[in-house]
């Protein structure tokens, strides 16, 4: 995937005595939509930074599986912690870009799925602790995202979480079905995927779809804080404790390729492209009030409206 305009450069590490061992050089690349700091030889921070709203993008995908190659591949690493440049919205959700076809197009991954259901498994089943600190909105793809982490810290006061989709004449494709009627039963799986609104942070937490809310101004310091002691472990111990719950609470990558195939054929139809069209000239894909509200707002787009 070529490499877009603005571009963020990270810091450059190696792992000689020289420099405490803090990283690897191969983390030091430049990247459109993220910026990497790696902390520590065993903790690494990775910002979303991809203005207005840090949509998803074919490039965020791209940018996202080397990501996911790296943690995957780094005998040193214990934790890598998600968290956004913009307090309003953590990713909002995909953007195809008016080209669908860039998204359908993505190389299969090493898992032999579509690029994004691949990231999204092999980011849950790596041997690293991977952590969503989740301040602003996080919908669609966004929330499929934070699903895949293992651990989801959301702010109280200023996190949203949901899926739009079949608000807008879509099936959600990146897996929320598998992975949410896990984490809060089918009951409230259905609940947030069928009605389509937003949960605030506290609700998402009543329903297990975030491990727990933590005040706005104590965020950072307490994900810090879980990092920091995550990444002083013995790696071996934590890797493997962590592989034996992923066998008995992943769902099974079978599970997951349908539903993608019904999100891009359903995204084809008319009637889809008419809603998305509608929201879009209400504010979709910029600093809107719609984004700010899109759970609530959404049905604008219907045709009853």
């Amino acid at each position: 995937m070529p490499i877009q305009s603005q571009e963020v450069v990270v810091s450059s590490f190696n792992i000689n005595p020289s420099t405490n061992g803090r990283g690897s050089e191969s983390w030091s690349c430049s990247w459109t939509h993220m910026s990497v700091d790696r902390r520590s030889r065993g903790y690494c921070r990775v910002t979303f930074d991809h203005p207005p709203i840090n949509t998803i993008t074919a490039t965020t995908v791209a940018e996202l599986a080397e990501l996911v190659g790296l943690i995957e591949q780094d005998p040193d690493l214990n934790v890598v912690v998600f968290d956004s440049a913009n307090p309003d919205f953590y990713l909002a959700h995909y953007d195809a870009e008016h080209d669908p076809s860039r998204t359908a197009e993505l190389p299969r991954g090493p898992t032999g799925m579509h690029a994004w259901l691949d990231l999204l498994v092999r980011l849950s089943r790596a041997p690293v602790v991977s952590i969503a600190s989740i301040r602003g909105c996080a919908r669609g793809a966004g929330s499929e995202f934070v699903l895949a982490c293992d651990l989801r810290f959301a702010s109280q006061e200023n996190a949203l979480l949901g899926q739009v989709e079949v608000a807008t004449g879509l099936v959600p494709g990146g897996g929320p079905m598998a992975r949410l009627a896990r984490l809060a039963g089918r009951g409230r799986a259905l609940e947030i995927l069928l009605v389509a609104d937003d949960l605030d942070g506290p609700r998402a937490a009543q329903y297990g779809y975030v491990n727990r809310v933590i005040a706005d101004d104590q965020l950072d310091d307490e994900v810090e804080a879980i990092a920091v002691r995550l990444a002083r472990f013995d790696h071996e111990a934590l890797a493997r404790t962590k592989s034996y719950v992923d066998q008995v609470t992943l769902p099974a990558e079978t599970e997951l390729p349908p539903a993608l195939a019904d999100f891009f054929e359903l995204s084809g139809r008319p009637a889809q492209q008419a809603r998305h069209a509608r929201l879009e000239g209400l504010g979709l894909g910029v600093d809107s009030d719609l984004e700010r509200h899109l759970g609530r707002r959404v049905v604008e787009a219907l045709p009853d409206a």
